[in-house]
Order: C-alpha cells, then sequence, then structure tokens
C-alpha cells in the first residue's frame, strides 16, 4: 500500500515561499478550515481574517503556511518558519517537471522559459546542465527565494 506525503520547508518567511512554491507549481492556498471562499477570493487574505478571529497574536500569523494541488494528485506543501538560516545544500530537493516527453534543444528551450519565468518571481539560476545522451537528458539548477535549490527536469 503506498503513502500519501506531505512535504514540508523550513522558512522564515512561510507565507511568501508559499506564494512562491504556489506559482512555480500551479498550486492554491487551501481556505481556513470551515471557511468557504468565494470564487476569486485571496486565501490569504481569508487565512489572516481567521487567525485574527481565533485570536492568533499578530507576530504568530506568519508562522505557518501550506499550498495544495487543485487536482488533488501532488503533495501537501507545507511551510514552517524556523528561526536559524539554510546553512548547507539540501539534502532533498525537488525536480520541477518542466519539460515531460521533450528533448534536446525543444527540451532545453522549454526549460529555459521556465526558468525566466521562475525568475521573475525571485528564484535564481544556478547552473544549465546541457544534454549528453544517452544518460543525460539536460536540466537547469536553481534556487527559490531562500535559497533551496530544485531543478528544471
Amino acid at each position: 500500500m503506498s503513502r500519501r506525503i506531505q512535504i514540508t520547508f523550513d522558512a522564515h518567511d512561510p507565507k511568501a515561499l508559499s506564494t512562491f512554491w504556489r506559482d512555480a507549481l500551479g498550486y492554491v492556498h487551501p481556505a481556513p478550515p470551515g471557511v468557504d471562499l468565494p470564487e476569486g477570493a485571496d486565501p490569504l487574505a481569508a487565512w489572516d481574517d481567521f487567525l485574527a478571529r481565533i485570536g492568533v497574536p499578530e507576530d504568530q500569523r506568519n508562522s505557518r503556511s501550506a499550498i495544495e494541488d487543485p487536482d488533488g494528485r501532488g503533495p501537501r506543501v507545507f511551510f514552517q518558519q524556523v528561526p536559524e538560516g539554510k546553512t548547507a545544500k539540501n539534502r532533498v530537493h525537488l525536480d520541477v517537471r518542466a519539460a515531460p516527453g521533450l528533448l534536446g534543444e525543444e527540451r532545453m528551450a522549454a526549460l529555459e522559459a521556465e526558468c525566466t519565468r521562475l525568475e521573475a518571481l525571485g528564484a535564481k539560476r544556478v547552473h544549465r546542465q546541457n544534454p549528453t545522451p544517452p544518460l543525460e537528458a539536460g536540466h537547469i539548477v536553481m534556487t527559490d527565494p531562500e535559497g533551496n535549490e530544485f531543478c528544471l527536469d
């Protein structure tokens, strides 16, 4: 029997980092418990209202955040605030499948386009690995706004 997983990021700014990954992955911020959001409503504003209503002090309202796959297939991603900074290379990182089924220059052009989109959201490009068949199809190494490494694959 397979297990469902949640991916957890330590973060200085959970709301900002979850917003980056929401936009990078095409995920959504879920509504607070028991809240039905009208079409087009901002779930982060709803969370701010919810947390104020239940008495969470303002300085603790950005201590966690989460995003979910709107299709319910991918894992939930949770962001928790931690005081310490990132000090070393990730031991685990995400591979974002930005060019499924593509090869060669077509693949690399798709990866470059996604790289440009993510840089506009705050990511940084680290390295491009060109294709070296038969084992390497090519990828781009990037970091998110808090320095977590990931690959466009």
